[in-house]
């Protein structure tokens, strides 16, 4: 079902300042960066070997972003795998009675497929499903 990490999300206050770090010190290159308006987010794209870091800024006070840094500061959000088939993905994980964020894959960043798994199914971790 999964074929490899997607990609790393990173919640972050500012992307212009965090991007110093990644950019400055660990040397990774920004692809580019674009905004969600259905998430209230702001995505700026790293790339890293056949993954990427995506660091997440919310364009909202209500966002999910800016509620998850709210709880639980900066930092890892989520993890994202790539799928082949994000339906058939979905309908799989459903038949096993795996508890889904997303019934139906929506529009993401980088016009990839997205759907998010429960945390209360995976131990702890927000996990996307990914599709592009």
């Amino acid at each position: 079902m999964v074929s490899k990490v997607d990609h790393i999300g990173i919640a972050v206050v500012n992307i212009d300042e965090t991007l110093s770090f990644y950019t400055g010190v660990l040397g990774l290159k920004l692809l580019g960066s674009e905004t969600v308006a259905d998430q209230k987010v702001k995505v700026a794209f790293l790339p890293l070997g056949d993954t990427e870091i995506e660091l997440l800024e919310s364009t909202d006070p209500e966002g999910p972003i800016a509620k998850f840094i709210e709880a639980k500061g900066q930092g890892i959000q989520h993890i994202a795998f790539r799928v082949d088939d994000i339906e058939k993905a979905l309908a799989e994980l459903k038949g096993k009675g795996v508890r889904l964020i997303d019934e139906k894959p929506r529009y993401g960043a980088g016009g990839a497929k997205i759907a998010f798994l429960h945390p209360k199914a995976t131990n702890g971790v927000l996990v996307e499903l990914c599709q592009r």
